[in-house]
């Protein structure tokens, strides 16, 4: 009987337990030892109590004889996209190559995390300090800024009253303020690129702005060219082999893209015309990666040619993951840059203009 999925308390930490569990199983897998020896082998290095408990439900399941891609997905371990290729593998007696493709993307998956969080470090850091001194001054140093202007009963200008409005805001409802602030970020960012339904809009944005879009563009034909090319090479059909695809990537973009190629091929229609045809091509993939598809597809060498599109797009996506800090610094310092410009000149101009009263005076 299946154990029940790891609770949200549970999954913290094990990161590192599952990313053993999917190098060892594909290599114990390798060297001929069957699912359920490899699972018990596993077993014993994990360091995670729940996860040990899922293994060992995996383990019994498949002596009972149910699939591996079955206990997985029942287990909610791993995405679906991994579950999926698991599947394929077993369906076409090639699972260990899926899985040697699975903790490969896994890994690629792993590095580009990293690099992302490493570039956004300094410009992240930067944002927060400055929301932090912003709100601070906001809250504590504009209100009896407000308190001294209305004292010596100036007309103030637009920027100065704004400002010191803010400031008088935050200093009476701060308190409520800027946890409900807070909530209402945390709910945006949480609907706009986490939950399941809604991140398309949020991938919408992200395509808009150019830099950005062209790291995901380019992270996506990686992608495409690692998986695609491999499961070709390894004898997958193409309509499996795209149904792998669909689910292996997280963009709303490309993943109708792969469900109009494959409605296409499945129809008839050849290669070039399952891509030509797909209204929003360019959003997804260049002209001259469709046609080095095309030419692939029509000279038998589809899979090859995929796997040099997809280590080419990883150096492409390396650099430019590694510029992205470049990218965002300017956009930063243009915001911090009108935050300062806002609260002096709105605290300046009242300053200024009462000096020149007095010296009119």
């Amino acid at each position: 009987m299946s154990a029940s999925p790891l609770k949200f308390y549970e999954r913290f930490g094990i990161a590192s337990d599952l990313e053993y569990l999917t190098e060892n199983l594909g290599l114990l897998l390798a060297a001929g030892v069957d699912v359920v020896g490899a699972l018990e082998s596993i077993e014993s290095g994990v360091k995670s109590k729940a996860l040990r408990r899922i293994i060992h439900s995996m383990r019994e399941d498949i002596a009972s004889g149910s699939s591996l891609s079955s206990v997985l997905e029942a287990s909610a371990l791993f995405p679906s996209r991994i579950v999926t290729l698991i599947k394929v593998g077993e369906e076409s007696g090639q699972l260990v190559s899926h899985f040697k493709m699975v903790a490969v993307q896994e890994e690629k998956q792993r590095a580009l995390r990293s690099k992302i969080r490493s570039a956004l470090l300094y410009p992240s850091f930067v944002f927060i300090v400055t929301l932090i001194v912003g709100v601070g001054v906001s809250w504590f140093i504009l209100p009896r800024l407000a308190k001294v202007f209305s004292q010596l009963k100036l007309e103030l200008p637009l920027i100065t009253k704004i400002v010191l409005g803010f400031g008088s805001f935050l200093g009476s409802y701060g308190l409520i303020a800027v946890p409900v602030a807070i909530l209402c970020l945390g709910a945006v960012i949480y609907f706009l690129f986490i939950h399941r339904r809604t991140k398309g809009i949020g991938e919408y944005i992200l395509f808009s702005l150019p830099g950005v879009k062209r790291l995901l563009q380019e992270v996506e034909l990686a992608r495409l060219g690692f998986i695609l090319g491999g499961l070709l090479r390894a004898g997958v059909p193409i309509l499996p082999a795209l149904d792998s695809l669909r689910e292996a990537t997280e963009s709303h973009h490309f993943k109708r893209l792969y469900t109009h190629v494959r409605a296409h091929i499945e129809i008839g229609d050849s290669l070039e015309q399952s891509f030509v045809s797909y209204r929003r091509i360019d959003t997804c993939i260049p002209q001259t990666v469709v046609q080095l598809i095309v030419t692939g597809g029509k000279s038998g060498t589809l899979a090859e040619v995929l796997l040099k599109i997809g280590a080419a797009y990883e150096e492409k996506s390396d650099a430019s993951t590694r510029n992205l800090s470049v990218i965002l610094e300017p956009i930063l310092l243009f915001i911090v840059w009108i935050a300062v410009v806002s609260v002096a000149l709105g605290v300046i101009l009242p300053i200024y203009k009462l000096i020149g009263g007095i010296n009119h005076h």
